[in-house]
């Protein structure tokens, strides 16, 4: 059996987003990893307004559950090139880590890919 891709840490998670930097829209992105950090699974959230992404937090936790993960690396991207977390950023980062948390699943990091570069919530203290 092929060994599992794992996320060992936030450059690595950085390459696996990275491709998110070209999206003229806003893209969501959670990778589901298992407690050895293995992939468990991808998947993504595409808006179709140029503000922002309608994500629930319902559906970020039902993944989680059903892929039965132990962490979780979430990711968008910025059209505007600038990584800088935004106020709504950081808002909705403290709600889906305080949500995963009642479900025993670790928020391992946000990270905000732009054209200028990848800005981490981990490496900010901001998570």
């Amino acid at each position: 059996m092929a060994q599992s891709r794992r996320l060992i840490d936030v450059d690595a998670a950085g390459l696996l987003f990275a491709p998110l930097a070209r999206a003229r829209t806003e893209v969501v992105a959670f990778a589901y990893l298992a407690a050895d950090h293995g992939l468990l699974g991808l998947r993504h959230t595409r808006s179709p307004r140029p503000d922002g992404v309608a994500l629930t937090i319902r559906d970020v936790a039902a993944q989680a559950l059903a892929l039965d993960a132990a962490a979780v690396v979430m990711a968008h991207n910025h059209p505007s090139g600038d990584p800088t977390p935004s106020t709504a950023d950081r808002d909705a980062t403290r709600r889906i880590a305080h949500a995963l948390a009642t479900l025993e699943v670790r928020l391992l990091d946000h990270l905000v890919v732009a054209a200028r570069g990848t800005a981490s919530f981990r490496r900010l203290g901001l998570l």
